[in-house]
């Protein structure tokens, strides 16, 4: 007989109905049934992805090994952010190379000079029609007139014939404040002896000759500093120039105008005491805002100042010019040309606006409008005036801003016309000293930029003592009319040189970038400069 096999328990079903399940006690009620499905998803609770399980120990965030905290290194805190000072919009652009500190500060010395000579401009186109108006409101001799400009001219050239050393053993910036500080009193001493009843002629062109003695060193101190506060500003040079001259410019415009109408309200004294002022003010800017710059002050090893020394920095300008022939091209045109402006200013269109236009507002408009479409010209070439070659803008702009104005004032006795011809006549004015500036402080080097620009504008103003005489003596001998037809007709044969002879053709070559070889190779056959002598530095282009 067979033994009985063991019995099975009978199968569980998968799930349990409710009547198979156990009674709860009040305790199970409470707690969340579960599924016994394994693939049951419980809504409260979350199940596990599938993978790999993590090994015991390992963090669940970052899947790394935990260390016990007593191994752990040190964690260092970050550093707060700092705040930055400027709070605007867009991150400080940055400063200049070799400068530290922001870009404001940076900019700020070459801010200050074009303050200080907008200030001086201004105040000088204040002189220029106040001191002319003056004399021919208390004389009414148009020959007397031009005696005074001879007298505040001629000594403009001896200053910046000599003036160019003493600006490098001095310093520019003494040089530019006590330039302007001398001019203010000597201008302000004319209305104030004129009110005491003590003024003379002979007492008025020697105030005028001071004035003109100190005023051109502290030009050309302000000008030979502007290379230097354009690197420091971070700027280019040409456009550094191009602003200079832009707010000149401007400042002569504003100036003029004020002038005739603060003539026609206070009368020609007290405008020249409104220029003492400005005079004040641009010496307080430059001796503040340039403050620190070391192409400001005395050049090392030159405090001591002795004739042969003086005497042979100013040879080696001179030398240097004479041997540059496109230097010495523009310095002879610029001369003759400066001379015949001088006589137009000083005395031609003051007697012109006294007898043909009705007065100094008249003439104050005239000038305001040539300043102002001069500015307009400056700007544009600031913007535009590299892409086009320089000697045919130089030629085109100084055509149309000279002889046409003296043809035009000797054919109309009305404002209208003149004033057209003046605007357009400034338009092409505000091209050249731009150009002119980036020649010359790309031909001469730094070490004898002082020496032989203040030769260059000794000779430039050579013939300006001569012009104011020369108009005055030919208005009372020939008349206005004849005397303007005669400087407009020497105007028109000055600037042709540019189309005549060959040197000014180097206008269009520009310098060779740092680290080129310069020199005599650099040069030759191209039309170029050539070098001078071995023992001075070839000029550079």
């Amino acid at each position: 007989m067979r033994p009985e096999a063991p019995r099975r328990a009978p199968a569980r079903p998968h799930a349990l109905t409710p009547s198979q399940l156990p009674k709860e006690s009040c305790h199970a009620r409470l707690q969340p049934r579960r599924d016994p499905r394994p693939d049951a998803r419980h809504p409260l609770r979350r199940t596990r992805r599938p993978g790999p399980r993590r090994p015991l120990g390992e963090d669940r965030r970052t899947r790394r090994r935990r260390v016990p905290a007593g191994l752990r290194p040190a964690r260092r805190r970050p550093d707060p952010p700092r705040r930055s000072p400027h709070r605007g919009r867009h991150p400080p652009r940055p400063a200049a190379p070799g400068h530290r500190g922001p870009v404001s500060r940076a900019r700020r010395p070459l801010a200050a000079v074009l303050a200080a000579n907008t200030v001086s401009i201004a105040g000088s186109s204040l002189t220029l029609i106040g001191v002319p108006w003056f004399v021919l409101q208390t004389t009414g001799s148009a020959g007397r007139a031009g005696l005074v400009a001879f007298c505040a001219t001629l000594p403009v050239v001896v200053a910046a014939l000599v003036g160019g050393p003493v600006i490098d053993r001095i310093g520019r910036r003494r040089v530019s404040v006590v330039s302007d500080a001398v001019c203010g009193l000597a201008v302000g001493a004319i209305p104030l002896l004129h009110q005491a009843g003590l003024l003379e002629f002979w007492m008025l062109c020697a105030l005028m000759a001071v004035s003109g003695l100190v005023h051109t060193p502290g030009l050309t101190a302000r000008s030979v500093l502007l290379p230097h506060l354009a690197e420091h500003a971070g700027t280019s040079l040409s456009r550094a120039t191009s602003l200079y001259d832009a707010v000149s410019r401007g400042a002569r415009m504003i100036g003029a105008a004020l002038a005739g109408l603060l003539i026609a309200v206070l009368g020609a004294g007290n405008v020249l005491l409104l220029d003492a002022a400005t005079y004040a003010v641009s010496a307080a800017l430059v001796a503040c805002g340039v403050r620190g710059v070391a192409a400001a002050e005395p050049r090392p090893g030159t405090e001591r100042i002795s004739f042969a020394g003086y005497r042979a920095e100013l040879t080696e300008g001179w030398r240097f010019l004479m041997n540059h022939r496109l230097l010495l091209g523009i310095t002879c045109m610029v001369m003759l040309t400066n001379g015949l402006d001088q006589g137009w200013g000083a005395v031609l269109l003051p007697v012109h606006g006294r007898e043909q236009l009705g007065g100094a507002a008249a003439v104050g408009l005239l000038v305001s409008l040539f300043g102002g479409a001069a500015l307009l010209g400056a700007l544009l070439y600031g913007v535009w005036g590299e892409r086009f070659p320089r000697r045919a803008v130089f030629t085109a702009a100084f055509l149309c801003s000279g002889a046409p104005r003296y043809v035009v004032a000797a054919l109309t006795d009305t404002t209208l016309p003149l004033a057209v011809t003046m605007a357009l006549a400034g338009l092409g004015a505000g091209v050249l000293n731009p150009v002119l500036g980036t020649i010359f402080y790309e031909q001469i080097p730094e070490e004898l930029r002082s020496r032989v620009s203040g030769v260059a504008t000794a000779g430039c103003e050579l013939a300006m003592p001569l012009g104011g005489l020369a108009a005055g003596l030919l208005i009372e001998g020939l008349g206005p009319a004849t005397a303007l037809l005669l400087f407009g007709g020497a105007y028109l044969l000055a600037t042709l040189s540019p189309l005549v002879f060959p040197a000014w053709r180097a206008m269009d070559h520009r310098p060779a970038p740092a680290g080129a070889p310069t020199g005599p190779a650099a040069g030759a056959g191209a039309g170029g400069p050539e070098p001078v002598s071995r023992k001075e530095p070839a000029p550079r282009g």
